[in-house]
């Protein structure tokens, strides 16, 4: 094992802590996680590229873990967010560097790719394909299979939970937050390959009153060793106990700014990077080869490679050695 180091990095606007292994001089490799998630979820992936001789950075994002939490929800928007990303890479000597997203990482990445193209040498967007004219409800409902999801009975489709954070956002928080060990080991799960085709639950928090529904709280649920050790996951329960859900989920709160980001971005948004795209084949939210969600990314990526595997929405969890081989040989086919 590859000894993992925690940092922290203050800007007068704003600090984030981050975790780090592997050579000072080695190629940059910067892990950026998503919702609800903390820097430690990409260790497995750490490890691996560290011991091949990469500079392995994973920070904790904004209103997560040991970096800075704003109570605006305005303070969470793509274009503050990815000067978080811009800063931290300065303080790392701004060497250009391989970013890896999951989930909300990976409109992270995309858009600081777009914005700020010189600092990447490739992107690797896994779970959540890249929306050049933003990740925001307004742009993603268009794509819905709509032969799974018919309108008048799904009008968001499986995005109904997006929706829900949106107009019933107090009630999210409190749910979540009702018992938070439970929660966070209720949302992580492996994918089921028999989920194919079938609705998402997903789509039916608004049905069911919430997430889960009456009783307003999570399940007595125990986490699954096989996707975090359960030394992480007590730092991740330990992280949303100090901040709570209000943070990550303000992520979602911005779509309008999001989209205007999106909308000042050099050349349309388009990435001229090499980009590895890697879609979880029972991702029952995320995965486009069920819907027209690749298309805006297909048709904005200049390089792009698609690698599916068989997981669900946690794919870096999940299928961790996979995930790590699946970026091995992209680097090694484009040479980077």
């Amino acid at each position: 094992m590859t000894k993992l180091t925690s940092r922290i990095f203050s800007s007068p606007r704003h600090t984030t802590r981050y975790w780090e292994c592997g050579p000072d001089n080695g190629p940059l490799m910067i892990f950026v996680h998503g919702w609800p998630e903390i820097g430690l979820m990409w260790r497995a992936q750490l490890d691996a590229f560290a011991a091949e001789g990469w500079r392995c950075i994973a920070p904790d994002m904004r209103g997560y873990g040991g970096s800075s939490v704003p109570t605006s929800s305005g303070a969470f928007t793509l274009s503050e967010i990815v000067h978080d990303m811009v800063e931290l890479h300065d303080h790392l000597g701004a060497r250009p560097a391989i970013w890896v997203g999951h989930d909300w990482g990976s409109p992270v990445i995309g858009t600081l790719a777009a914005h700020h193209g010189h600092r990447s040498r490739g992107v690797v967007l896994v779970s959540v394909p890249y929306f050049p004219e933003g990740f925001a409800l307004p742009n993603l409902v268009p794509l819905i299979d709509r032969q799974l999801y018919p309108a008048d009975q799904y009008p968001v489709g499986q995005w109904d939970y997006y929706r829900f954070y949106l107009t019933h956002f107090e009630q999210t928080v409190s749910d979540f937050e009702a018992d938070i060990p439970a929660a966070l080991a209720s949302l992580y799960g492996p994918g089921n390959p028999a989920s194919g085709g079938l609705v998402s639950p997903s789509a039916l928090i608004t049905k069911n009153g919430g997430r889960y529904g009456a009783a307003h709280r999570a399940p007595t649920t125990q986490p699954n060793p096989a996707l975090w050790l359960p030394a992480d996951f007590e730092a991740l329960a330990k992280a949303f106990r100090a901040s709570g859900f209000r943070p990550a989920n303000s992520w979602y709160l911005n779509d309008s700014a999001n989209i205007a980001y999106a909308q000042v971005a050099p050349d349309g948004g388009r990435l001229h990077q090499p980009v590895l795209f890697v879609n979880g084949d029972w991702d029952a939210i995320c995965d486009i080869n069920r819907s027209r969600l690749g298309e805006p990314m297909h048709g904005a990526c200049q390089d792009l490679s698609v690698a599916n595997l068989p997981a669900g929405h946690w794919l870096p969890l999940e299928r961790k050695s996979e995930l790590v081989q699946a970026i091995r040989s992209w680097l090694e086919a484009k040479g980077l």
